[in-house]
């Protein structure tokens, strides 16, 4: 699952071929950090406007706070926004990504996420899940997501929870699950989930960021506190990785769905997933072959 390189230790790297993932302790500076938190403030007040941004927000407090921080719960596909864009082509991040991907990266998707307080209807709450059900490029070894805490993530506020190991599973099947309140657009869950394996809470400070494996089962709570928890997050894949047909896999619906609101927003007619991922994809390292 790691490529051979002088920065991991061997603990380290022992670590993540167990587990699937690795947490490094104040990797980004508090002030590149404020800087996302800065330009993420000017998303929500629409002072800018990425291309090709996807901005979520909660409809229910739409109408209570209209455009701020206390409505948007995400900004997906920031890869022009050149402000946000800067955490993918942070050396100190890109040193342990090409322990797992190798020269060649491509930065595939982003997010920055701003976990909400939730009511009791647990609308924030990402269900278990694998990252590689959103992805179709492999293979999965080559892939890795790095996610960084932009302020203390725990128990109360909604952190990451995984489920150390279960890289080493094949992809299982997704689909919205069958919890009360209405599900958020596009957050796949686990259609059975894994209750055995024990699951482990990332608890994270400012700065830290923690490595993982697009297989690694994981989702995250929800946020108990008034506060927000946001993090920002990018995955990255060698660009030596290939596309592959989801048509008549399990990966199927979710292209449908994914083709279909792209469709919408840019009056698209013929729209394939590989044109979606193409128009993400960015090179941030070494030179560009598949993807």
């Amino acid at each position: 699952y790691t490529l051979d390189n002088d920065v991991l230790t061997t603990e380290q790297r022992q670590f993540y071929e167990d587990n699937g993932y690795l947490l490094i302790k104040k990797l980004v500076s508090d002030k590149d950090i404020e800087r996302f938190r800065k330009e993420f403030l000017r998303i929500c007040k629409k002072e800018v406007n990425p291309p090709g941004a996807m901005i979520m927000k909660d409809e229910s407090l739409r109408s209570q706070y209209g455009q701020s921080e206390k409505v948007v719960n995400k900004v997906q596909d920031f890869q022009e926004d050149k402000e946000l864009f800067r955490y993918c082509t942070l050396p100190e991040v890109l040193k342990y990504v090409e322990c797992f991907t190798g020269p060649n990266i491509m930065a595939m998707h982003t997010m920055l996420i701003n976990k909400l307080p939730d009511s009791d209807k647990q609308t924030f709450l990402h269900p278990m899940h694998q990252d590689l059900h959103y992805f179709p490029f492999r293979p999965a070894d080559r892939i890795v997501c790095s996610w960084t805490a932009m302020e203390r993530a725990d128990q109360d506020n909604g952190c990451l929870v995984v489920q150390p190991g279960t890289h080493k599973e094949p992809l299982k099947p997704h689909g919205y699950p069958k919890q009360e309140g209405k599900a958020n657009k596009l957050f796949h869950g686990l259609l059975d989930e894994a209750e055995t394996s024990p699951r482990v809470h990332l608890v994270m400070e400012k700065g830290d960021t923690v490595f993982f494996h697009p297989l690694l089962i994981h989702g995250s709570g929800v946020n108990k506190t008034s506060g927000f928890r946001k993090s920002i997050s990018c995955h990255f894949a060698s660009s030596q990785c290939y596309y592959i047909d989801v048509k008549n896999t399990d990966q199927e619906h979710l292209e449908k769905e994914i083709v279909e609101i792209v469709r919408k927003k840019y009056n698209a007619t013929s729209v394939e997933l590989r044109d979606i991922w193409n128009f993400r994809a960015r090179l941030v390292q070494g030179e560009r072959i598949n993807l």
